[in-house]
């Protein structure tokens, strides 16, 4: 009888043990997630221009694709090597971020150039030539790439924030961040993108007027909506990247931007009262996105003139 009583007193102990690991695992996670929070702005801004002008029979496997290859990157890929990075090589982070960094303002800087300067547009031309297979696998191509960047960027960004050293807590919270995140932000690109279907639906099969009425507000404003998401998926690029990268800066040991950046911010917040909090994100994100504006806009011409040839060298599409 003893020694049963001793093992109970054994597994009594280790389950308060696993209680207090998991603990730890959800207020590390939560932490870490709430830290990561642009980004997942950016991500969840960006993936729905991945699906405007396809057929909307598949709009959800293409965001499925897309959240699937997420979800691997993340728990596969990016989870195990950040766990190695910190471990072995942690002056190697700041470096790779701020890559990242410089990718999400090229990206953004872009968009905005082509908004300035319109570029060529061989429309019909190139329509006829483009099946709608290869326009679905050229746009999830681009999808996984931006989603990769700006999921490294998250597990980056939450490893950061875990301050326990425990390797086992931090994959775990990290594992819990990464299908967190992933599943709030295409779960929410799900509902965005098939929206106007449930406008359709209400507009024709509700019973009551104020519901077809409301189904058609829907199916009205839809175009609206993404337009205005997909600007706020350009500013957040520029907004995250020029964050990464003044960050980063700052981190390898030029504190001139950063230090410039707080103290405007500072300056601004000073005249606002109560709303100080409020203006000082304000101001230091439109700053952020300034700084990577420019380095964008300073990528162009070399990414275009020597990486992208470069790359189209070294790995040519198959015809």
């Amino acid at each position: 009888m003893s020694g049963l009583l001793a093992l109970l007193d054994d597994v009594a102990a280790i389950a308060k043990l696993a209680a207090a690991q998991l603990d730890d695992v959800a207020a590390q996670a939560g932490k870490a997630g709430s830290k990561a929070v642009g980004v997942v702005i950016d991500d969840a801004a960006v993936t729905p221009k991945y699906v405007t002008g396809l057929p909307a029979a598949r709009e959800l496997p293409i965001v499925w694709k897309i959240a699937r290859a997420s979800f691997f990157s993340k728990l596969v890929i990016l989870l195990p090597v950040a766990l190695l990075l910190q471990a072995f090589l942690p002056w190697l982070l700041t470096p790779l971020l701020m890559i990242g960094g410089a990718y999400l303002c090229f990206e953004g800087a872009e968009k905005v150039w082509h908004l300035i300067v319109p570029h060529k547009d061989h429309g019909p031309q190139q329509a006829e030539t483009l099946s709608a297979a290869h326009l679905e696998e050229q746009r999830v191509k681009g999808a996984i790439k931006t989603d990769f960047i700006l999921s490294a960027e998250i597990m980056t960004i939450s490893l950061a924030q875990i301050d326990i050293g425990n390797v086992w807590i931090q994959a775990l919270a990290l594992a819990a961040v990464a299908i967190g995140i992933t599943t709030l932000v295409y779960g929410a690109v799900a509902l965005l993108v098939k929206a106007d279907d449930l406008g359709i639906f209400l507009s024709m099969t509700g019973r009551l007027a104020p519901t077809r009425a409301l189904g058609r507000a829907i199916v009205r404003s839809m175009p609206g909506v993404m337009g205005v998401i997909a600007t706020i998926g350009t500013v957040a690029m520029l907004w995250v990247g020029g964050s990464i990268l003044v960050h980063g800066l700052h981190d390898l040991g030029w504190h001139l931007p950063y230090e410039q950046i707080k103290q405007v911010a500072t300056l601004a917040a000073a005249q606002a009262g109560a709303a100080n909090g409020l203006v000082t994100w304000a101001v230091t994100a439109g700053l952020d996105g300034i700084v990577g504006l420019a380095a964008g806009l300073a990528l162009i011409p070399f990414v275009t003139r020597a990486i992208i040839p470069g790359l189209s060298w070294l790995f040519p599409e198959k015809p």
